[in-house]
């Protein structure tokens, strides 16, 4: 049975741009060894939104990735993403943007126009994935994944259900499609139920509490806007639902690299920031 190591959490929000006001769970600055290949966790919500029909609509104007992937959940609300490489779309609740930086890229991330003349309630994660250093200057690429493509497995006895968006469970297999070995659901226990789960040996395992509150097998309660960070020996792990709980959970393969960040790159040296910070001021990566 994976055994508990820590949890996280951070009632500090700060807003990215104008649209979205996030809490920082964990970031490469200091979790990059123990949390391979996952170098950041963004909470954005829930945040109900006035209807914007006059001003500009809200969100983040045009900034740069390079040498990493970064996955936008959306539960509510609505995203649109426009990018350097051509990618882009519009994301509601239940799809994903799997964006793959890579060498590097330029993109925006706006309120979707239906959203901001409605306003509503606004909920969403953004993660970031390391890249291994041989892929860090590949060709970006952008996976739009909406929710009707994501297929669900219902557990057994009427706990819930787990929608697989990438990885595998119970042979039920995800659309996205990743660089190295990445599990990540979306999970939903209904209270007084249990989950058994497995993650394979060796792979980095986080539960993040979206709402509700739940209880490991070791006894620790983790709850709502709070990760747990479980060991990598064995496979098997459970979970109770106190409530009516909606949780993401994170499996990876870690990545044995040096991880050197600043602040939109993440690569393996130092000089390799320095070279990515040169193009994108030289205007190697744009977004016209």
């Amino acid at each position: 049975m994976k055994q508990f190591l820590f949890s996280r959490r951070n009632e500090n929000q700060h807003w990215v741009g104008d649209g979205f006001l996030v809490r920082n769970i964990f970031s490469y600055n200091d979790t990059a060894k123990a949390l391979s290949p996952f170098l950041l966790l963004d909470y954005a919500g829930p945040m109900d939104f006035l209807p914007n029909v006059k001003g500009p609509r809200r969100g983040v104007g045009a900034h740069p990735h390079r040498g990493f992937e970064t996955v936008t959940i959306v539960f509510s609300g609505e995203v649109e993403h426009r990018d350097s490489s051509g990618g882009g779309g519009v994301i509601g609740p239940g799809d994903i943007q799997w964006m793959t930086a890579a060498s590097g890229i330029v993109h925006e991330e706006l309120h979707g126009k239906t959203f901001s003349k409605t306003g509503g309630c606004f909920e969403m994660i953004q993660l970031w994935v390391n890249l291994p250093a041989k892929d860090k200057m590949t060709q970006p690429r952008y996976q739009s994944i909406h929710a009707k493509d994501i297929p669900h497995f219902n557990l057994p006895d009427g706990a819930g259900f787990i929608r697989v968006i990438s990885g595998e469970f119970a042979a039920t297999k995800g659309p996205a499609e990743t660089f190295t070995p990445i599990e990540l659901w979306d999970l939903r226990v209904n209270r007084r139920h249990v989950a058994n789960l497995k993650m394979p040996s060796g792979y980095t395992t986080l539960l993040f509490v979206l709402e509700g509150e739940i209880l490991l097998a070791s006894g620790e309660k983790i709850e709502t806007a709070e990760l747990a960070v479980l060991s990598q020996e064995e496979e098997a792990f459970s979970l109770t639902a106190i409530a009516n709980s909606k949780i993401l959970v994170l499996g990876g393969e870690p990545i044995h690299e040096p991880v050197v960040g600043n602040g939109p790159f993440v690569m393996n040296s130092q000089n390799e920031i320095e070279q990515a910070w040169l193009d994108f001021k030289t205007g190697k990566m744009r977004l016209d």
